[in-house]
């Protein structure tokens, strides 16, 4: 086994050595930027590549679980459905109200695809394989990430339009009510690792105690953060049951109605780009990284493990989509407030015991106790809250 996990490793530095290699080849003058397009060139090739066969997947995993067919005419078993929904939307004509701000209208869509693959720079999507190594890696995803909301709102206000702008009002307070539990739950991991770079979080949990791996999330406060953090990842990905701003029967398509054509498509790759990267910051922060399950697997390569937890989180993004129902706005806003808000806080309590505590079932019973009970007191309180109002029909005569 070490012998398949040296060879591993020595594979995963293939893309390193051939980077080199071609480097060699240019100019001393030209080879930063020219180092720069290599390391972005796989993230805006993969990732794209990604949303298209995410887009199939999910339009056949909807239909399935609605017992319905999902596409199945273009090319064999609808495979080629995503390349003609691109060659549809950059056919089609690009609508601008004529009242619209053409500059601002022109720019949001591009802002947030640009913010989505930004995230993408301190994310180590293999050993050895990250385009920036950041000291504060963690903070830069969240800062950059912080970018969509001013691209959501020059969507909704560019347009001039009362859907739009309702649309991105939602979409605002929405995002912004969600990304103080999805900061909140990050940092229990940057407490027990001690840094901010997204790197240095990996490798310490590419341990192993046998054949188990030391991920924080086989941890009490590590598996409450990582569901905290994956149910404010929903909610900023606008995904169901959190998908409000585009609530098609209220308002449309929220805040990009007015967008067609090649505009649209962005905003909608946009936003599965981002779901990506926030998925990634998931991984890196509780699911070891680019590490194996078990430690007789280290000899496959790293990105393959990355991409396959990847691909579990789309898969269950999917099966919530297709299982639970839209949520009310007050609920929506009470479930961040009233829940995430208050458990991202204890658990951080929770973080801090289990670091101080010493090791052995005390300290599993401590924290555990910390993170279930208050669950069930908040989960029940708002259950309490419900006012259910009695409303009288009147018969028209």
């Amino acid at each position: 086994m070490t012998h398949l996990a040296q060879f591993a490793q020595q594979f995963d530095q293939i893309f390193v050595l051939a980077k080199h290699w071609l480097l060699g080849y240019v100019p001393a003058g030209a080879q930063p930027l020219c180092s720069a397009v290599l390391s972005v060139a796989p993230i805006i090739i993969v990732f794209p590549l990604l949303f298209a066969i995410t887009t199939l997947l999910e339009r056949k995993g909807l239909g399935r679980i609605q017992n319905r067919y999902g596409p199945n005419r273009v090319g064999p078993f609808g495979m080629l459905q995503p390349i003609a929904d691109g060659v549809k939307l950059l056919s089609k004509e690009d609508i601008v109200p004529i009242t619209a701000d053409h500059a601002v209208h022109f720019l949001a869509p591009l802002l947030l695809v640009s913010a989505s693959f930004m995230d993408y720079a301190v994310l180590p999507i293999g050993r050895n394989m990250v385009i920036v190594n950041l000291n504060a890696g963690v903070l830069f995803f969240f800062a950059v990430g912080s970018l969509m909301e001013l691209a959501v709102f020059m969507a909704g206000w560019s347009s001039r339009s009362k859907y739009t702008l309702l649309g991105a009002m939602r979409a605002i307070a929405q995002m912004i009510s969600y990304e103080v539990p999805l900061v909140l739950a990050s940092i229990v991991v940057i407490m027990q690792a001690g840094s901010l770079s997204t790197v240095s979080i990996v490798n310490m949990q590419a341990t192993y105690s046998g054949i188990w791996p030391h991920w924080f999330v086989f941890t009490p406060w590590g598996f409450a953060g990582f569901v905290l953090f994956m149910v404010a990842a929903t909610a900023e990905s606008n995904r169901s049951p959190f998908d409000l701003p585009e609530g098609e029967s209220e308002i449309i398509a929220g805040y990009y109605t007015e967008y067609s054509g090649f505009k649209f498509a962005l905003f909608f790759m946009g936003e599965y780009i981002g779901m990506f990267a926030t998925s990634g910051m998931a991984i890196t922060l509780f699911l070891g990284g680019w590490s194996a399950p078990f430690s007789f697997l280290t000899w496959i390569p790293s990105y393959f493990w990355f991409f396959a937890k990847l691909l579990a989180l789309i898969a269950v993004f999917i099966w919530v989509r297709g299982t639970l129902p839209r949520l009310r706005m007050d609920q929506l806003m009470n479930l961040a407030w009233e829940f995430m808000l208050p458990m991202t806080l204890l658990n951080l309590l929770t973080a801090g015991i289990w670091h101080f505590m010493p090791a052995g079932p005390s300290r599993w019973l401590v924290c555990s106790t910390m993170v279930a009970v208050p669950c069930i007191l908040l989960s029940r309180g708002l259950k309490h809250k419900k006012k259910f109002q009695v409303h009288t029909y009147h018969y028209s005569e």
